[in-house]
């Protein structure tokens, strides 16, 4: 008699396939962390150059330079090159596209780079190691 435990399969694990290297999601991964620090801290500037414009009804002159709009220029900028990180980032771990609009509203909402930055940096770290086998292109 044939025991039905021993003759069914086990489920085969779903194999994790990425959109590059695993050094190449590194990279990215760096890329992304570096830009989300930089967007976030830019966005909390522009959010104090907002209650000294607003609430105080004053713009921020040193030296006959507005830092005021120097702030928004330079934050507008940055947050291109944050979605470019972004679309990098997203493209090659092969996320659902809801996950592209929660790493882009990082750069938008105070504080909410900081946050995303966090929990985006152990996911890819933890589907990395769990997954070293992962075909390595297309």
């Amino acid at each position: 008699m044939s025991d039905s435990t021993s003759t069914a399969k086990a489920p085969r694990k779903k194999k994790r396939r990425f959109g590059g290297t695993h050094a190449q999601i590194r990279s990215a991964l760096t890329f992304y962390k570096v830009f989300a620090y930089v967007t976030g801290f830019l966005l909390l500037a522009l959010v104090v150059q907002m209650i000294v414009k607003y609430g105080f009804g004053t713009e921020v002159i040193v030296g006959g330079v507005n830092l005021s709009v120097g702030v928004l220029i330079l934050h507008g900028w940055i947050y291109v090159v944050y979605l470019l990180a972004d679309f990098r980032l997203w493209q090659l771990m092969r996320w659902p596209f809801s996950k592209f609009i929660i790493l882009a509203l990082g750069g938008c909402v105070p504080f909410l780079s900081f946050i995303v930055e966090g929990r985006v940096h152990k996911q890819v770290v933890a589907e990395l190691e769990a997954h070293p086998e992962a075909a390595k292109r297309y």
